[in-house]
């Protein structure tokens, strides 16, 4: 099983095709519907997600490696990887899941459109503008995108108790169906896993 996840993963790494499916329409209750908006237009605050400068220098500098060949410009690599960094942690989602989601959905294509519609690096649905956000969000935009992604993603693990397959599966419109989950676990392990290196390999004694 392993080795299938990994093959999948590699062709996807061979090519440009993006695997982005479509989020389904449901109807939201009231206050999940309001959660949802407040989630998505709360005003981004001046702070860090990382605890320490040297987590920021260790985590963006190992990533931003990984991104190199996909994303050239290094001052927009790196304000993406912030972004996703950020994002994701105020969801409380894994930063290394949210960037192999972006490979399996856009292949981090900022102006990627899916065949159902889907915009972005998130490929999210434009439905969620209306439902849960404000005439003027542009899904294009960076941050938006980012923000609206992980706060739908966040939703699907809340509705399925913390199932990552099956959220995988409802963000992609393909639940009950193991390609889309594990081409983004693949992702997300073989790719973008990251371990924070040892104090000693920080200069040693």
């Amino acid at each position: 099983m392993r080795r299938l996840i990994a093959a999948l993963c590699g062709a996807l790494l061979l090519s440009n095709t993006a695997h982005a499916g479509a989020q389904k329409y449901e109807p939201l209750s009231a206050s999940v519907k309001a959660a949802l908006h407040k989630a998505v237009s709360d005003s981004r605050p001046s702070v860090s997600s990382f605890k320490t400068p040297l987590e920021a220098a260790d985590w963006l500098g190992e990533m931003s490696r990984r991104l190199e060949k996909r994303i050239v410009n290094r001052e927009y690599r790196i304000d993406l990887l912030r972004s996703v960094h950020y994002e994701a942690t105020r969801a409380g989602l894994d930063p290394q899941l949210v960037l192999g989601l972006i490979q399996v959905e856009s292949g981090f294509r900022k102006y990627a459109v899916s065949s159902a519609g889907a915009r972005g690096y998130m490929q999210v649905m434009p439905f969620w503008v209306k439902l849960i956000g404000s005439p003027g969000d542009s899904l294009f935009d960076l941050r938006t995108n980012l923000r609206y992604g992980c706060t739908i993603l966040r939703h699907y693990l809340d509705i399925e108790k913390g199932d990552l397959f099956r959220a995988l599966g409802r963000y992609n419109g393909s639940l009950g169906k193991a390609e889309y989950p594990n081409l983004v676990r693949a992702a997300w392990q073989n790719q973008w896993n990251y371990v924070k290196p040892p104090p000693l390999a920080r200069g040693g004694d």
